[in-house]
């Protein structure tokens, strides 16, 4: 048996069937705008962050600035880990 072409999708409280091409093309997007999303508070933060403790007369947190590796670097680094 082939999988059905269509997939039930929800759109606040109700389901639309939709081509599966289209669901993963629309899921896709979405994840893609919230990745953006989260890396823009997550910029913003640090910022707020470091005025924060600026007012408190604190100095600036050490390694605050880092950026998280991407999932190609850490398949890269277990690769190298493993041997």
């Amino acid at each position: 048996p082939f999988p059905p072409a269509k997939a039930m999708v929800c759109f606040g409280s109700m389901f639309i069937e939709l081509p599966k091409a289209k669901t993963r093309e629309m899921l896709w997007q979405d994840q893609e705008e919230l990745d953006e999303e989260i890396n823009n508070l997550r910029k913003e933060l640090r910022v707020k962050v470091n005025r924060l403790y600026e007012a408190q007369g604190k100095p600036e947190l050490k390694g605050f600035n880092l950026n998280p590796m991407s999932a190609e670097e850490m398949k890269l680094i277990n690769r190298i880990l493993e041997g």
